[in-house]
């Protein structure tokens, strides 16, 4: 059960609109790195947690609905930068010049039109569930495993690409408002980075926690190659020297080592086509 509150979380200003920053902020609505993304996956991570202890669960609850709030103050956002936006073919051109040096010399009157007209004519001036490009969220990239230690090391990557496109975004704004909205998100990214890595840490860290699913028994496991790092050049010369080339592993249970790449495998031979299959008589015993 969820409630409402018609304020935002936090204040969304903007002084000097502009149509085409409200097509940038979309990618952090509806892109693979926006806030769509992980409202779903913590709601999802969610609703399927099995543990002893329901507080993993009650957090990502927390997050989640924190993030629709996210998803609101973003979708205000674009709605205010739209509020000067031509609504007529023959306007938008005007704007063509401004768009060619905004965009770096890509088709000015493709990106404006086109983002505008599905402003207008699909969402009424207003933001919709899509990235950057007007292509709609799909859910391919929500990421929800059950295993709680897989989940919250998605939800790191999830938050520190979510933080890089903040950045990139409140770096391309001079807007006072919607740098003041950034300067909120990103605090709340880095937050939310240090939340699922503290969760890592409380289930023991890497050491508890790896290999993933540490339920696993890796007496199971091929014993000489589950610590080694497989070199791929094919005239043989060893890799360059890196954390996980020499030393104790990350989990405390093995030690890297670096081993040159070479078929262990037969040949393979799939035998003849089935009279059946279709194939050509050639391929058919």
């Amino acid at each position: 059960m969820y409630y409402h509150d018609k304020r935002l979380q936090y204040p969304v200003r903007v002084e000097s609109p502009d149509p085409i920053y409200a097509r940038m902020l979309q990618q952090a609505i509806g892109g693979v790195e926006g806030e769509i993304r992980v409202c779903m996956q913590y709601f999802f991570q969610a609703w399927g947690n099995r543990a002893p202890n329901s507080k993993y669960r009650d957090m990502l609850l927390h997050t989640a609905t924190e993030e629709i709030g996210h998803i609101e103050m973003l979708a205000t956002a674009v709605a205010m930068n739209l509020e000067n936006s031509p609504t007529k073919v023959q306007e938008a051109g005007a704007a063509d010049a401004i768009v060619g040096a905004v965009m770096g010399g890509e088709n000015p009157r493709h990106i404006a039109e086109g983002m505008l007209h599905k402003h207008l004519l699909s969402s009424g001036m207003a933001a919709f569930p899509g990235n950057s490009d007007g292509v709609p969220f799909d859910m391919n990239h929500i990421y929800a495993s059950g295993n709680l230690a897989a989940d919250m090391y998605c939800n790191v990557a999830a938050e520190a690409t979510g933080r890089t496109l903040a950045v990139r975004l409140s770096n391309a704004t001079n807007d006072p408002g919607m740098k003041d909205m950034w300067s909120f998100l990103i605090a709340r990214d880095t937050m939310h980075q240090q939340q699922w890595l503290s969760v890592i840490e409380e289930v023991g860290g890497h050491e508890g926690a790896l290999p993933i699913p540490n339920s696993f028994p890796q007496s199971e496991e091929n014993q000489k190659y589950n610590y080694s790092f497989f070199a791929t050049n094919r005239d043989g010369v060893p890799p360059p020297e890196g954390r996980w080339t020499s030393g104790r592993s990350l989990d405390g249970k093995g030690e890297f080592n670096v081993v040159q790449n070479a078929p262990m495998g037969q040949v393979q031979d799939l035998g003849p086509a089935r009279p059946d299959s279709g194939a050509q008589s050639e391929q058919i015993a």
